[in-house]
């Protein structure tokens, strides 16, 4: 996989992915390190699927509907790709925006005990794709959800539900975020983000 990097590179630093949404790219998403609490090591991964443009982590057969079998492929990959990127001791911060964040989303429910969290950015969980979504599913997980009120690109069926599985049934210890925003980063998420990942990486503000 294609990666552009920020921070930390030694193997005992936390790992923050950054997961970009579809037609995107890892080099639009990198600059995000730059928002981000010095200390981690940051990584953008491209995603292997080429569409206008730019990549997507996984066929559509919707907007935040992602064709299970597609999915189950491309997290293989992925999984295949951070096995050898970094040792299993290396704790892992997830954070996807749209179509990475149904992506990201996808990888927690699959195995929730991987991951130090995961950031659920404006986008959906990925239900109905072939991953687990039953009650308790993420128990002793960290997550943080953030949308915006006036986002039209994700279907708000797919947010809300993802809200509100997250908040109530997933179990996971959540930090959420809603604000007057769209389909985008707003400065009070923005912050709220950076928190969150120095919380879950145990580093304390600063750029990387």
């Amino acid at each position: 996989m294609t990666v552009m990097t920020r921070g930390a590179r030694g193997p005992e630093a936390p790992l923050v992915v950054l997961l970009h949404g579809r037609g995107s790219s890892e080099a639009d998403i990198i600059g995000l390190a730059d928002h981000l609490p010095a200390g981690p090591g940051y990584a953008a991964v491209r995603a292997p699927i080429a569409e206008n443009g730019g990549y997507a982590w996984f066929a559509n057969r919707g907007i935040g509907r992602p064709v299970a079998e597609s999915l189950a492929a491309t997290m293989g990959e992925f999984r295949q790709w951070l096995d050898e990127y970094a040792p299993p001791s290396r704790p892992v911060v997830l954070v996807g925006f749209s179509g990475g964040a149904a992506f990201a989303g996808g990888l927690l429910l699959a195995d929730p005990d991987r991951w130090a969290g995961a950031a659920i950015l404006y986008g959906t969980l990925p239900f109905d794709a072939g991953v687990p979504v039953e009650l308790g599913r993420l128990t002793g997980g960290h997550v943080l959800v953030a949308q915006g009120d006036a986002d039209t690109v994700i279907p708000r069926e797919l947010l809300d539900r993802t809200w509100e599985y997250l908040r109530s049934e997933s179990g996971a210890e959540v930090v959420a975020h809603r604000d007057a925003g769209g389909h985008g980063l707003t400065p009070d998420a923005l912050e709220v983000l950076a928190t969150w990942v120095a919380e879950r990486t145990g580093t304390s503000g600063g750029q990387p």
